[in-house]
C-alpha cells in the first residue's frame, strides 16, 4: 500500500486556482498559523512568501489533474502549486488530511483569490491507524530539503476530488 496524499483541492478550488495562475503566474499555498485569516489557506505568487527551512510541504497540487484521476508524473512549472504548513503547526495536523476548498466571502488576509469575492477553506480528514503508520514510513519533505531539489512521490491517489465531502464527509446525526 501506498501513503495517502497530505494535501487534496477540491474542483472548485482547482478551478479558481487555474485562473489566479493565468492571471499571476505559478502559486504556492501556505496554510496559516492563525494570523490574518485565521486558518486559512493563504495562496500566493510562487516566492512571494519565503519557505523556511523548518516548514513542511503537505503536498503538491497538480492544476493538470481532473476531479478523481490520477497524474503519471508530478506537474512541473506553473502546474505545480506546492502545499506548505510551518513546521510546529504541523505537528498538531500531522495525523490530518487537508482538503483545500472555496467557499463564498472574502477572506481578509492577503491571499490571492480576495478580490473574487470568495475565499480558499481548509477542511480536515483525521487519518486511520493504517494511514498513519504508511505516512511514518514516508517523511514529509521540509523546506531545506525542497531546497535541494528533493521532490515529493507521485501520488498513487487522485488528489482533486469533485467536493469537499467525498475527502471528508459530514458526519451524520
Amino acid at each position: 500500500m501506498h501513503p495517502p496524499a497530505r494535501a487534496l483541492v477540491t474542483a472548485k478550488a482547482q478551478a479558481m486556482l487555474r485562473q489566479l495562475r493565468d492571471a499571476h503566474g505559478a502559486l504556492m499555498f501556505h496554510q496559516s498559523g492563525g494570523c490574518c485569516d485565521g486558518s486559512s489557506p493563504m495562496c500566493y505568487p510562487l516566492g512571494d512568501f519565503i519557505v523556511g527551512d523548518r516548514d513542511v510541504l503537505l503536498g503538491v497540487l497538480d492544476l493538470r489533474a481532473e476531479s478523481g484521476e490520477v497524474s503519471p508524473d508530478l506537474p512541473d512549472g506553473a502546474d505545480t502549486v506546492p502545499v506548505w504548513i510551518s513546521g510546529s503547526q504541523f505537528d498538531a495536523w500531522k495525523h490530518t488530511q487537508l482538503i483545500i476548498d472555496m467557499v463564498p466571502g472574502r477572506g481578509s488576509g492577503f491571499s490571492l483569490e480576495g478580490p473574487e469575492g470568495v475565499r480558499f477553506l481548509s477542511r480536515g480528514r483525521v487519518f486511520s491507524d493504517d494511514e498513519v503508520a504508511l505516512l511514518l514510513d514516508a517523511p514529509a519533505l521540509r523546506g531545506a530539503e525542497y531546497e535541494e531539489g528533493a521532490r515529493p512521490p507521485v501520488p498513487a491517489d487522485p488528489t482533486v476530488v469533485a467536493v469537499a465531502e467525498e475527502a471528508c464527509p459530514v458526519p451524520q446525526r
